[in-house]
């Protein structure tokens, strides 16, 4: 046997990439449902991506558009999370990351030690000529990576 093992069954912490697509909130469902029934610990992250223009432009118009829509995701997480009450006992936190999404969902998936990550289904076209999120998270091979479409 290689690796190290935890000791435990399942999943203790999740983490989730979250951007506000359908698929993205479909991957949420879906990880809040895993870490419910695991009793883990769910982390919702959202990745404000910079395009080309940014890094040319570096402008903090582009970093306050990126800050608000992390402000609005947290909004509707919290708004779910009273919806559905504390009846879920889900312990979950939200994370926000600047840079490629791979890149953010990677560094707080090994920051925390993250046992699986879950994302949705990628709904860019230019994923075919850089690789989408999740083929780029399997490829690191150090998560199960769930797909969610």
């Amino acid at each position: 046997m290689t690796g190290f093992e935890y000791g435990v069954d399942g999943p203790k912490l999740i983490v989730v990439g979250l951007d506000g697509s359908d698929s993205s909130w479909r991957a949420a469902a879906y990880a809040a449902g895993s870490a419910r029934r695991q009793r883990s610990k769910l982390v919702l992250v959202y990745v404000q991506t910079l395009g080309a223009g940014a890094f040319a432009q570096a402008s903090g118009v582009l970093y306050d558009s990126g800050t608000q829509a992390a402000d609005d995701l947290l909004g509707e997480i919290k708004a779910h999370v009273l919806r559905f009450g504390e009846q879920e006992h889900v312990t979950w936190e939200f994370r926000t990351f600047r840079g490629d999404p791979a890149t953010g969902l990677a560094a707080v998936a090994d920051e925390l030690r993250a046992d699986a990550i879950v994302v949705g289904t990628s709904e860019r076209a230019g994923h075919r000529i850089f690789g989408s999120v999740a083929v780029r998270l399997v490829k690191l091979g150090r998560w199960p990576v769930t797909v969610v479409p």
